[in-house]
């Protein structure tokens, strides 16, 4: 924009402009929370605590399996956990969502930092849950579009 306004491809044909409207219209429900997608949690917050946000981290490459911490590699979506202080952690976190960008910030890393020092609800607990999902399946939703043939 420092140099030139941007430019809006013009879709080929009909069905082209009515996909983009589709996957469009996924993204928004899902940035605004309203898709039913975000209830399905992907993450999981086993550890009891005060869930005071303390020291916000993100340690790479672990799943949970039968209950056991194993080293899990993806290619397409390492996992992780997000310490929220030094003992609790939202686990199998993908690392995408975690260092995802929308405009200049990082949605799952900035709602936590606005909580610094705060306890977490239940609520809260669930609400970040849902960001880590609507984070994950927009840049599914972005390879998507990308793949959509346009000028």
């Amino acid at each position: 924009m420092k140099i030139d306004f941007p430019r809006v491809p013009y879709p080929e044909n009909q069905e082209t402009f009515w996909k983009l409207v589709k996957l469009g219209g996924e993204i928004r429900q899902i940035h605004l929370l309203e898709s039913a997608e975000v209830n399905e949690y992907i993450t999981q917050y086993p550890i009891d605590g005060d869930n005071i946000v303390t020291k916000i981290k993100f340690e790479e490459n672990y799943e949970i399996i039968d209950g056991d911490t194993v080293t899990f590699m993806d290619p397409v979506y390492p996992m992780g956990r997000v310490y929220i202080n030094d003992t609790q952690y939202f686990q199998i976190v993908p690392e995408v969502a975690w260092n995802f960008y929308i405009g200049g910030y990082q949605p799952a890393q900035k709602w936590l930092k606005d909580r610094k020092g705060r306890e977490l609800s239940f609520e809260d607990i669930l609400h970040y849950q849902k960001i880590i999902v609507a984070l994950k399946r927009t840049e599914e939703l972005m390879k998507e579009i990308d793949l959509v043939k346009i000028k």
